[in-house]
């Protein structure tokens, strides 16, 4: 490192954004264009591009500038496609002078009420998306090309809600924000296994109850933040049905259980680089308060456990999505390859 780039890091800290819960996504507030025009963007893991414009229009300043090209991505619902743009664009108090971004003409359901995407995976996951370069530089690769955050290192703090709306999360910028936890963070290095290894992917194996009956056995998947439930593999998923003896909702598509087998439910174990990291009974229960905003019947317990209608060993048989990420501190380290985390109390 050049004594002028290691001047400029060390001038830098972490920065810190906060997070709205809205039981099924987080959102971060993105400022784009100067002066600053505020958008509503879903923080996902799980990709790489940022766009706006799925319900706010895209407000052009003097720094906007169009690159006359197009994108399109596509999500494992749907897509989005539009235009291209360079801009400002503020996260934190961190202003990226030239950040290039969609501007979506066409946009997934699931985002109806929010603005766009931001997405914090790594940057490969952005090629052909356009045809205006192979791949695009995402945020979190211009916040430290751009010397604006020390390490290319992000952090993601999530909560259990008890609102419709709570600001309870945090995004943290170039580190992790030591006050979220107490303890060592284990680090685990990024899975080698296609097409995990394009994601924030992981090796792991799954067990449930004190029996340890297998869920699945050591193989990769990622960890996403833009998907709310845990998914698995179909094996996966028909082996954890029968364990919990659940019976899939047709209205909501999630598994369902009774009280009487809520009081036996055990919990569910992730083993990942040597930890065990437990889902509890009361973890795996989509939140009772809030069935009414998926269509369900509130006298139902449901599972927010779903299936990724995957075959055995296709590279890609879990997501550890935002259900789990409610109950562990994750720390996401582009600089060496590795995904950290740590037990909350939650």
């Amino acid at each position: 490192m050049s004594d002028h780039r290691s001047k400029r890091v060390q001038e830098r800290s972490t920065e810190s954004e906060p997070l709205l819960n809205k039981i099924t996504q987080y959102v971060a507030v993105i400022g784009v264009g100067s002066p600053p025009t505020n958008y509503s963007l879903l923080v996902d893991t799980g990709s790489a591009n940022a766009f706006i414009g799925s319900s706010k229009p895209y407000v052009k300043t003097s720094t906007s500038l169009d690159l006359n090209s197009t994108f399109s991505i596509k999500y494992s619902v749907s897509n989005a496609t539009g235009k291209i743009y360079k801009d400002s664009v503020t996260i934190a108090s961190l202003v990226i002078p030239d950040q290039i971004f969609g501007v979506a003409n066409a946009t997934i359901d699931e985002l109806s009420g929010l603005d766009g995407i931001l997405g914090v995976g790594p940057s490969d996951l952005t090629y052909g998306t356009s045809p205006y370069a192979k791949t695009i530089p995402s945020v979190m690769e211009n916040l430290f090309t751009q010397m604006l955050i020390p390490s290319n290192v992000f952090a993601l703090s999530f909560h259990p809600s008890t609102a419709e709306e709570e600001l309870n999360g945090e995004i943290t910028l170039g580190g992790y924000d030591s006050s979220k936890f107490t303890g060592d963070i284990s680090y685990v290095p990024l899975s080698k296994t296609s097409p995990s290894s394009l994601y924030w992917g992981i090796d792991a194996s799954s067990d449930y109850g004190a029996g340890k009956t297998s869920i699945f056995t050591t193989t990769a998947g990622i960890v996403d933040s833009g998907t709310t439930l845990i998914e698995l593999g179909t094996n996966a998923y028909n082996a954890y049905q029968l364990a919990t003896g659940a019976v899939r909702d047709n209205t909501t598509g999630l598994l369902a259980i009774t009280t009487t087998q809520f009081a036996s439910l055990q919990s569910l174990y992730f083993n990942i680089g040597g930890k065990t990291y437990e889902v509890t009974a009361n973890a795996q229960i989509f939140p009772r308060q809030f069935i009414p905003l998926i269509g369900g019947n509130v006298n139902t317990i449901y599972l927010i456990v779903g299936d990724l209608k995957s075959p055995p060993s296709s590279g890609l048989d879990f997501i550890l999505g935002q259900t789990f990420l409610e109950r562990y501190y994750s720390v996401y380290d582009a600089s060496n390859g590795r995904i950290g985390k740590i037990v909350l109390e939650y």
